[in-house]
């Protein structure tokens, strides 16, 4: 099962360049992680909405999972598995693009985010 690439929305985009402000993470593939693992902590399924690739931010599947690509995959397939959903390609890829863009979201809608020391203790939040 693959994700060759990865076109993001405007709207995600414009997040990604707010996110990298106050944090200071330059890199557009750090932040999708954090967004991408920050939605799959949610309970909830993402609402499937029709996300546009209008924006010009696009990355391969191996520059945002990086060296730990296979273990992004397979956390997305354990969510899949759980939430009951086929673990076919095109099922993955929605996934994977609505977990993406919902978790970019997240972010940039927390106002207690204004540093990055703000951004790290997502991390480490316990309940």
């Amino acid at each position: 099962m693959t994700i060759d690439n990865i076109r993001m929305s405007q709207q995600a985009k414009d997040q990604l360049v707010k996110l990298k402000r106050i944090t200071g993470i330059p890199h557009w593939n750090e932040l999708c992680r954090w967004g991408f693992c920050v939605s799959l902590a949610e309970p909830g399924t993402p609402p499937e909405i029709n996300v546009p690739s209008d924006s010009n931010v696009e990355m391969t599947w191996r520059v945002f999972g990086g060296r730990h690509a296979d273990i992004y995959m397979a956390l997305l397939k354990m969510r899949m598995f759980r939430d009951g959903l086929p673990l076919d390609e095109e099922t993955c890829r929605q996934q994977f693009r609505l977990h993406l863009h919902r978790g970019i979201s997240y972010l940039a809608a927390n106002k207690s985010l204004r540093s990055l020391n703000d951004f790290v203790s997502l991390a480490v939040e316990t309940d």
